[in-house]
């Protein structure tokens, strides 16, 4: 019995390639995205994205650059928090015209939908020792909420002026704030406690 020869043909070889590829394209259209034109229904995020959040935090670098920048403002002094385009303004200055050089300066930033003020007068003048015993009291008020699971710390700000403790940032709710101002209370040396937080919206 004579062995089969018959040599395979150009034709044969591409038909089979091109049906391959033929294939490979219906497959790839089908993996398309879920159409979101109008009538279908498109995908939300509730609360704050990721995109807000690296937003908010370019805001805030730049409020803080823009008060470092400008000579009529102890920027040292105040603490920036942003969220969704709100900023907060908090910490001790000298007097109402720096609140008022800071508020302005504040607005001025691309991205700042509105300024909230929270910052409070210096009463008297500090001395070395209070600046010291300030900041260690400040790092003990920020490790009791840090140590507290009820309460996200990393969202409030502190700062501490002869024994006197200024909480500012946003937090998830009312018993939050309440919370964090009676472990600010609680430490050793704070004498009272600004309460300067708000509830999230």
């Amino acid at each position: 019995m004579k062995p089969f020869s018959d040599p395979i043909r150009p034709q044969a070889i591409l038909g089979v390639l091109f049906s391959g590829a033929a294939l490979f394209l219906v497959s790839a259209c089908d993996n398309r995205q879920p159409d979101t034109s109008a009538g279908a229904p498109a995908s939300t995020s509730v609360g704050t994205t990721v995109g807000t959040t690296i937003d908010d935090g370019i805001v805030t670098t730049k409020v803080k650059s823009a008060l470092l920048a400008d000579p009529d403002v102890k920027s040292l002094d105040l603490k920036v928090e942003t969220r969704q385009g709100e900023v907060m303004l908090s910490g001790f200055v000298d007097n109402i015209a720096h609140v008022e050089r800071a508020i302005l300066v504040a607005r001025g930033v691309p991205g700042v939908k509105s300024v909230t003020n929270k910052m409070d007068l210096k009463q008297g003048a500090a001395s070395v020792g209070n600046t010291v015993d300030d900041g260690i009291m400040t790092a003990k008020i920020k490790s009791a909420l840090l140590a507290d699971p009820n309460i996200k710390s990393f969202d409030i700000a502190v700062v501490t002026r002869k024994g006197e403790a200024q909480l500012s940032g946003f937090v998830n709710s009312q018993a939050q704030i309440d919370h964090a101002s009676e472990l600010a209370r609680a430490v050793a040396g704070v004498k009272s406690v600004a309460n300067e937080m708000s509830v999230k919206k």
